[in-house]
């Protein structure tokens, strides 16, 4: 029997595409300093959250470091990959309480993390799966390294030249996905290719802006590793609030969002 298509019970599509706003070329700069304000709004659980993302890259760096037991350094590079998404969304409903004129709290942060867990871990395999093709192309370009002690320029240029391109086209990839994925899992019942389809589809709608907000990032991560991942303990809460307050003025919703 075929269904009625006004039937309620089966209006929910699969892999459907949320329509996105486009925003101007600064909106990044303005992302971010909401982004500071949540931080100043809600310091104490920012700080937790903060120290929380520090210390697991340090760990990591230290491992990768100290020991020659490579299954360890991946093993713990893999964690990280799988449990960052469940924190992030932590973080974004901090700024979510924000948003409703609530008062965050601990608690509250840390429901959010199982608010969609099916989404969640799936984004998260998805990630590590990324991740593993990553490994495996490095060890493919490694190949390329010239044997000799003291290669040339020239015997580099290859093996520079290869590493950079496929690693630039692996990032741009997982920032495309990460851009809204995380977010709208969180706030919205939907399945994981139609935050995944969504996402995509907003970066494109607004790629200049989109690679201006993917070097604020990159170049914020690359001083938060510049501190010995001291600086994450308050660079990672903000480029949670900012991504957040991204994703309210990108992704259209039926109700009007205020978020300044």
């Amino acid at each position: 029997m075929p269904l009625n298509p006004t039937d309620k019970n089966h209006q929910h599509e699969y892999a459907r595409t949320i329509e996105s706003n486009k925003v101007k070329i600064s909106a990044p700069l303005h992302w971010l300093l909401l982004g500071v304000k949540d931080f100043i709004a809600a310091p104490l659980i920012s700080l937790i959250y903060g120290v929380i993302f520090s210390i697991i890259p340090v760990v990591i760096m230290y491992l990768y470091r100290e020991t020659d037991n490579h299954l360890i350094n991946i093993s713990m590079t893999i964690t990280f990959t799988l449990i960052a998404p469940i924190f992030a969304a932590a973080l974004y409903d901090i700024s979510w309480e924000l948003e409703k004129g609530h008062k965050p709290t601990f608690s509250h942060s840390v429901k959010s993390m199982f608010r969609n867990p099916v989404g969640a871990w799936a984004f998260a395999v998805i990630l590590l799966l990324i991740m593993t093709a990553w490994l495996r192309v490095g060890t493919l370009v490694y190949v390329l390294y010239p044997d000799s002690a003291n290669p040339t320029f020239e015997e580099l240029l290859a093996f520079l030249s290869l590493g950079s391109i496929l690693g630039a086209l692996i990032l741009a990839a997982v920032m495309v996905l990460s851009a809204f994925t995380p977010q709208i899992l969180l706030e919205r019942k939907v399945d994981i290719m139609t935050a995944i389809f969504t996402s995509t589809k907003a970066v494109m709608n607004n790629f200049y802006v989109m690679i201006v907000w993917g070097l604020i990032l990159i170049v914020l991560v690359f001083v938060g590793f510049l501190t010995s991942a001291l600086g994450f303990i308050v660079i990672m809460p903000i480029l949670a609030f900012a991504s957040w307050h991204a994703y309210i003025a990108v992704i259209k919703t039926k109700k009007k969002r205020v978020y300044e």
